[in-house]
């Protein structure tokens, strides 16, 4: 999160113009072709880069700027702090066609560093490959007295990562020996500290002593990222820089990567081109090289394990712990993958790891990486993993719904595990109300993921309770919002909390009357039960406007419209019904946030249709509940659209041949007394103007019903010619606008004229199903509209049409 000011001056950033964007330019070129750089340079080049890196959008800066820029980060002289300043600007415009950057004759391996992050940046693969070249060439040539290899090895990460093939097979070789070293076998003193004896004195070196534990004790094993000092020797930040590219290189160079060598080649790697970079202990000659550094990497994060058990003096050596951990866990994954010989000996670590990371809340990030190790490997050495699960699925999502960076990973890892679930994937389908609790929580951020992984938590079982949970997604916030307030003492809310103005949301987590629909809504485990919330959305409804309930709602239809389109993919009639009725059933009971029901209804009324085809006997299994609904109180516009579109649409023989003219003339009466009532109210506050959409849709579906039972086209008659009279005064007729009596009174006449035909009528309206089978009306020649007006024509007897 930025604080106001940094928010006011990444605002200022992205609303700069262009011409103030040349000023600063201008004043960066005069700036840096000073003999002298002052502190005004880096001042406006950290200006410069705030502005480019403030936008998604490519500033263009000019190409005498962009020239400076690179003659400034390739001078020699030039000091480090401006070097990294125009490189970051440069890496921020790539890919970029002005660039002519060249690492051929750096030297300086920082500064070589630095330029290869741009080149890097361009994306070339071709360029990708020859940097990967010289940084080697680099490597192979420095003498131990020489410059830093600190700065290159992030460099040959990326390029690996970029380009797998851009190092030749004994490179890779070489390099992976060298990692191996780099591991196992820093110094465990600290770097001679040089100071100064007194003011007459000459500077003397002072030794600092062993490395110490994050708990303060000498190190008495070898050096790792998690042990501490002063100050830190070369070969102790090759240490750091080899295990921080470690995993990731372990999957370039290892079985199945780009760049992986033979692993049973045993050869002493005579005549390698990087006769420095192969020189090991003589230990490791007796293994292949990928192997000695496995080796090495298993006995470096056996290490971490047991320095991660020690209590640190200091918070960050904690955060370090815990980050070290979870990627040590991650190294041991890929280890196992590709030598399964390290499995039982992992095993051994893991288990009791395991145990001691459930007890402490503190650790529980580090939980998912051993969950996903089982996954990959607990079939293998026969462990039963789903204790292991059902601890992170039941207890996690509960107790840290709140943590945003928990809940992203925790996201992640069920979408990258999905095809390792196997028999295991019901635990996580029934743990989606659990889960459900990271998206209420942090629902703008998980969105998009949830909308990956919704297919594979619903199934026909959960179907209709994760419908409901869906549209209790808002409330499910105020409630998490409610339990986190309820842990607070009240003098420790802030006056504006909402609970301190509304005590009764606080005291209803304490009502007996209450408490279980608070335990079904927070429930962990999918209950196979459903519970009206009613009562709980008067409750919480002072929480209703809080800017994530809000939040959440808006995230809603999204959601609907990715669980509906994994229903329809294996709905059958059974559960199409039971979900129509559910729409019905909720379209008029959701928790009442702004804007939120509008949204809801909107993708309910595409549902509806959708599940009727799905599945076209549903309107006749199901009329008795839908004509509760046309004749209960009025719903919104779009569910009751909808509605009266699929009723009109599969009332009919032609779909079920239960259908019966009694079912017909029933619907038709409700429907008739419906349209009177939408037309003939006084809009008012409670009752408002119904929607143009809503008048169309009855006087078609009432046409179609009369089609299907002709004792009824008289009185469908007289009411369309009713309805066209009152549209031609759109003041007091049925719809509010003129756009909209238009169209009632256009469908009133055609459906007239298409009536005084009842066989064509009939055709139209009820199509047999080879007919309807290749959806003619789709076609924009053969639509109805098209027949509509030709009928028309031929009953108005138009001239032109008929001969004579």
């Amino acid at each position: 999160m930025f604080t106001t000011g940094e928010e006011s001056l990444l605002r200022q950033a992205r609303e700069l113009r262009d011409e103030e964007l040349g000023r600063l330019c201008a004043r960066v070129c005069a700036l840096l072709q000073e003999e002298d750089w002052g502190p005004d340079a880096p001042d406006a080049l950290r200006r410069l880069f705030l502005i480019v890196s403030a936008t998604k959008y490519n500033r263009r800066l000019e190409r005498p700027c962009m020239a400076l820029l690179q003659t400034t980060l390739c001078s020699p002289t030039c000091p480090e702090q401006l070097q990294l300043l125009c490189a970051a600007v440069l890496r921020e415009m790539s890919p970029c066609d002005s660039l002519s950057l060249s690492c051929d004759h750096i030297q300086n391996t920082r500064q070589l560093g630095l330029v290869a992050s741009v080149l890097l940046a361009q994306g070339d693969q071709q360029q990708v490959r020859s940097l990967g070249q010289r940084v080697l060439k680099v490597l192979e040539s420095r003498q131990p007295e020489g410059p830093s290899l600190r700065h290159l090895l992030p460099v040959v990460s990326k390029v690996t990562s970029l380009a797998p093939d851009a190092l030749r097979e004994e490179q890779t070789r070489a390099l992976s020996k060298r990692l191996g070293d780099w591991l196992r076998y820093a110094s465990v003193q600290q770097a001679v500290a040089h100071s100064s004896g007194g003011f007459f004195s000459t500077p003397r070196a002072r030794q600092l002593g062993p490395v110490t534990e994050v708990d303060g004790a000498v190190a008495t094993d070898f050096f790792t990222v998690l042990s501490t000092g002063q100050r830190f020797t070369e070969d102790q930040w090759l240490n750091v820089q080899a295990f921080s590219m470690l995993r990731a290189w372990l999957l370039d160079s290892g079985p199945g990567g780009s760049s992986a060598p033979d692993a049973d080649d045993k050869s002493e790697l005579e005549g390698s081109t990087l006769s420095v970079l192969s020189a090991t202990s003589t230990a490791g000659h007796l293994l292949p090289p990928q192997q000695w550094l496995r080796e090495k990497a298993f006995e470096y994060c056996q290490r971490l394990l047991e320095q991660s058990n020690r209590r640190a003096l200091k918070k960050a050596d904690s955060d370090l712990q815990k980050a070290c951990l979870v990627e040590a866990v991650l190294v041991l994954d890929v280890l196992c993958q590709q030598d399964p010989s390290f499995l039982y000996r992992t095993l051994s670590c893991l288990k009791p790891l395991h145990m001691r990371l459930r007890g402490d809340p503190a650790w529980v990030r580090a939980l998912l990486p051993v969950a996903q190790f089982f996954l990959h490997h607990g079939e293998a050495a026969a462990v039963d993993a789903e204790a292991v699960y059902q601890h992170l699925f039941t207890r996690i999502p509960a107790e840290h719904f709140h943590s945003p960076m928990l809940a992203f990973e925790f996201v992640q890892f069920c979408r990258d595990s999905l095809p390792l679930f196997g028999r295991n994937l019901g635990v996580l389908r029934t743990s989606f109300p659990n889960l459900f609790k990271f998206l209420a929580w942090n629902s703008p951020p998980l969105t998009s993921d949830f909308v990956a992984l919704l297919p594979s938590l619903v199934d026909a079982g959960t179907a209709v309770e994760m419908l409901h949970l869906l549209l209790d997604l808002p409330c499910l916030t105020a409630a998490l919002d409610l339990q986190l307030r309820s842990l607070q003492a009240a003098s420790e809310r802030p006056p504006w909390d909402v609970s301190i103005r509304a005590p009764g949301c606080l005291e209803a987590l304490r009502d007996s009357q209450v408490q279980g629909l608070f335990q079904h809504l927070l429930r962990a485990h999918a209950s196979g039960t459903v519970e009206r919330l009613t009562p709980l959305y008067r409750l919480l409804q002072p929480l209703a406007g809080c800017a994530r309930v809000v939040q959440c709602a808006e995230a809603v239809p999204t959601l609907l419209r990715a669980f509906f389109s994994a229903v329809t993919q294996f709905a059958d009639g059974a559960l199409a019904s039971q979900l129509s009725l559910l729409l019905l059933e909720r379209s008029d009971s959701l928790y009442q946030v702004p804007g939120y029901e509008a949204g809801v209804h909107r993708v309910l009324s595409s549902q509806f249709p959708a599940l009727c085809e799905l599945h076209p006997p549903l309107v006749v299994e199901q009329a008795k509940e839908l004509l509760e609904f046309v004749g209960g109180p009025r719903s919104g516009g779009h569910v009751l659209t909808a509605v009266v579109w699929a009723i009109g649409e599969y009332l009919s023989v032609s779909w079920d041949r239960r259908c019966t003219v009694e079912q017909i003339n029933n619907f038709f009466e409700a429907l008739e007394a419906l349209l009177f009532e939408v037309t003939q109210s006084r809009p008012s506050a409670a009752l408002p103007r119904c929607p143009p959409q809503v008048v169309t849709v009855l006087m078609t579906t009432l046409t179609k019903l009369a089609s299907r039972s002709q004792d009824l086209i008289p009185r469908v008659s007289l009411l369309l010619s009713k309805m066209r009279t009152l549209a031609q005064s759109p003041a007091a007729g049925p719809v509010p606008r003129e756009e909209g009596a238009r169209a009632a009174h256009t469908r009133a006449t055609e459906l007239l004229n298409l009536l005084k035909m009842p066989s064509v009528a009939q055709f139209v309206f009820t199509p047999s199903v080879e007919v309807s089978e290749p959806r003619y009306h789709r076609d924009t020649n053969t639509a109805l509209p098209l027949v509509l007006r030709t009928v028309s024509r031929l009953v108005e007897r138009e001239a032109g049409l008929l001969p004579g």
